[in-house]
């Protein structure tokens, strides 16, 4: 098809993209089911991000403004840095009580926004994929499991919040007030680290804007109120992980470790360390980095990368996944194995050209490795 004369070939395959979605019998039945619907329970994964949160803010109040009866029920709390946005106090924790039973017995929708399995739900999955209620899916994770009804998913997309922005443009943009468009805004800038990362389209642009007029938002307050409060504890911590920065295979691959003792140590929490693998994928040169986090069954793993690097399938390999250039898996036992297991297997997921590539430890990486554990253990 060819672009109007005038009209760029780019601008015009958005606007025909645009036109391709907003006539999506999915969307269409999507919106159908919620017009329809009067109680609705949205959840979303486990240790949940600014995606996680601010989707799911920002679709449960456009939906009480149009009347719904809404539960928000997930697993675990917001991040302490997430907690001023509007609507948060109505977030409830699942606590299996008699009054929550309820509501999900009598729902007409489940929402599960920003995963797409079960057991990322944590104690409400179960729950969740047992009710009689219709189950929507709303995500951009890679490989969703099948026991939805409905749903709006594209691994391409640079957040969940962009595909739901798609829901709302094809129902009622007008319903996009400041309750909505602010944690809207939060969910796409924390997912596309602050609109740096390659997942930024000028149609996500687009999308900020209109989140911009229409809903009042001013992003360097957005902003400051997202990145710009950090605790004591939390410097620390980053002080600790940052001296553990080691690169690998020829400086391709950085790797951060998190320890027990450090958490301990400081007082930070846990969720303190979101971001802190960022600091080693801005090294020059590296591709992927990997920031190991210890917990008493086992060791937590994120990966990131840039560009084509993908490293989803380097986290499936471990019973993980995500999304291609941000994942995560979980490895029983030790930190020492975790970390030992991850760098072995690192040539059968991420291009290492003319590097060694037998699966084994290098003699300088076991070294490092070594050398961490005997400090922590003093």
């Amino acid at each position: 098809m060819l672009a109007p004369k005038g009209l760029r070939p780019t601008a015009f395959f958005q606007i025909f993209q645009s036109i391709v979605r907003s006539a999506s019998p999915m969307l269409e039945a999507i919106v159908s089911e919620f017009k329809s619907a009067s109680r609705i329970v949205i959840s979303t994964h486990t240790r949940p991000d600014g995606d996680a949160i601010g989707s799911q803010l920002a679709l449960g109040n456009y939906l009480r403004a149009k009347g719904k009866e809404v539960m928000m029920l997930d697993q675990d709390p917001s991040p302490y840095n997430l907690e001023w946005m509007p609507g948060t106090d109505l977030i409830e924790l699942y606590d299996g009580s008699l009054r929550q039973l309820e509501f999900v017995a009598q729902a007409e929708i489940v929402v599960i926004l920003d995963t797409n399995v079960q057991d990322r739900l944590g104690s409400v999955g179960k729950l969740f994929r047992g009710t009689s209620a219709k189950k929507i899916l709303i995500d951009h994770h890679t490989d969703p499991e099948h026991w939805f009804d409905l749903t709006w998913q594209r691994d391409t997309a640079s957040s969940t919040a962009e595909l739901l922005f798609e829901i709302f443009e094809a129902w009622d943009l007008d319903g996009i007030t400041y309750d909505v468009a602010a944690p809207l805004y939060v969910a796409m800038m924390t997912d596309t680290g602050s609109f740096r990362f390659s997942n930024v389209s000028a149609n996500l642009h687009r999308m900020v804007a209109q989140l911009f007029e229409k809903g009042g938002i001013d992003p360097s307050i957005l902003h400051a109120e997202v990145y710009d409060k950090k605790s004591i504890e939390g410097i620390k911590l980053l002080s600790s992980v940052l001296s553990t920065i080691d690169l690998h295979h020829e400086g391709r691959i950085g790797t951060v470790v998190v320890t027990r003792r450090m958490l301990s140590d400081t007082g930070a929490s846990v969720e303190e360390t979101d971001g802190f693998v960022n600091q080693v994928l801005s090294i020059e040169g590296v591709l992927v980095a990997l920031i190991f986090t210890e917990t008493e069954r086992g060791t937590k793993v994120s990966f990131r990368s840039k560009g084509t690097n993908h490293v989803h399938k380097w986290a499936q390999s471990f019973g993980g996944g995500g999304h291609r250039n941000a994942s995560g898996a979980f490895i029983l036992g030790s930190l020492e194995n975790a970390f030992r297991k991850a760098l072995a297997s690192a040539p059968q997921f991420v291009d290492l050209p003319n590097l060694e590539t037998s699966g084994d430890l290098s003699d300088e990486d076991a070294e490092y490795l070594n050398s961490l554990m005997n400090s922590q253990n003093n």
